[in-house]
């Protein structure tokens, strides 16, 4: 069973499958909508002289959802790029407990981040920003990043959990 399968096992691996996938196509879903507003800006631009008011502004705003977004599914999928090199003569055990230790640190960073993007959006909201061009509120896009940076870092916690449970079972069978 690859370790994909493992960590989709059991009610909460099933759940926070779906989550990073409903997450995932969310993102999708705004980033296409970024992709068809940029396209039509510049046709517009350039046949009309008439492009999308704050066209970067909302790229820009968007952009960073989708990556908050997308971080949950590529977390769970495991597809974050990681430096084997020196680890690769390593036994099995060894291995999961530094994939364990990696997705804690993981996991401590993505805390970290959500709290700060949520203190940041909530002072933004306070402070009542708005962008230059469309004059839309600036905190928005803070607090829509928050929900799939919390996401990613519960999948960290429980993909920690699963590789330490690896751990034991293959100390078990040695």
């Amino acid at each position: 069973m690859s370790n994909d399968e493992q960590m989709r096992e059991g009610p909460v691996g099933r759940l926070l499958h779906v989550l990073c996938d409903v997450c995932a196509v969310i993102g999708g879903a705004v980033l296409i909508a970024m992709a068809i507003m940029t396209v039509v800006s510049v046709v517009g631009r350039t046949f009309f002289d008439s492009p999308i008011l704050g066209d970067v502004e909302l790229v820009q705003l968007g952009l960073a959802v989708c990556v908050a977004t997308f971080l949950p599914y590529t977390q769970f999928r495991s597809a974050n790029i990681i430096v084997d090199f020196f680890t690769t003569k390593a036994s099995e055990r060894a291995q999961r407990r530094m994939d364990c230790l990696g997705c804690v640190l993981y996991s401590v960073m993505t805390a970290l981040i959500a709290w700060r993007v949520l203190a940041g959006g909530l002072l933004s909201r306070e402070n009542q920003e708005i962008s230059m061009l469309m004059s839309l509120p600036i905190w928005l896009p803070y607090v829509l990043m928050v929900p799939g940076l919390v996401l990613c870092t519960l999948v960290g916690l429980y993909q920690a959990v699963q590789y330490w449970q690896a751990a034991g079972r293959l100390g078990e069978a040695a």
